[in-house]
């Protein structure tokens, strides 16, 4: 296209005009596309919970229950199945007893129902681990301390 052929031809920047007005028209567009959009409502933070994580299970209850059990060694972690599996654990203040937890994530909701704790305890008698039982309040405080840890983390997520 030559000037002489072009009518439309813009003499302050040496551009066609169609092509400034078709820009202008367009950031008109979406200029109003976007004024449409900023509501004063905030959007829900629900998904933010259950469908916009990647790992198949709550992540709040994920990293709570990593973080719970994180004193003792990991034997399996699925964030996928949501099963986190412990190796053996001695306390050094009492090496005599040994505990193993799992803990299953069984919902991507965060709710008590969506968490249950196992754990095992054997006791070394004459150089022999035997089993031992687990007191209930036990594995009932471990799943306390981490939906609670789940509710702080979610609060905290909420609120940035």
């Amino acid at each position: 296209m030559t000037r002489a052929n072009s009518a439309t031809f813009s003499k302050a920047t040496g551009r066609p005009a169609f092509r400034r007005t078709l820009g202008l028209a367009l950031l008109g567009v979406s200029l109003v596309g976007l004024s449409a959009c900023g509501g004063g409502a905030r959007p829900r933070t629900e998904l933010s919970a259950a469908q916009l994580n990647t790992i198949g299970v709550n992540a709040y209850l994920w990293r709570a229950a990593l973080d719970t059990v994180s004193f003792a060694p990991l034997l399996q972690a699925d964030s996928s199945g949501g099963v986190i599996v412990t190796d053996w654990y001695s306390n050094p203040s009492n090496p005599n007893e040994r505990v193993k937890l799992t803990v299953t994530i069984l919902d991507q909701d965060l709710r008590a129902d969506a968490l249950r704790v196992a754990a095992s305890r054997q006791v070394n008698e004459a150089g022999n681990w035997v089993e031992a039982p687990v007191q209930a309040a036990t594995v009932q405080k471990l799943e306390d301390i981490i939906l609670t840890k789940a509710r702080d983390l979610r609060r905290q997520a909420i609120a940035s």
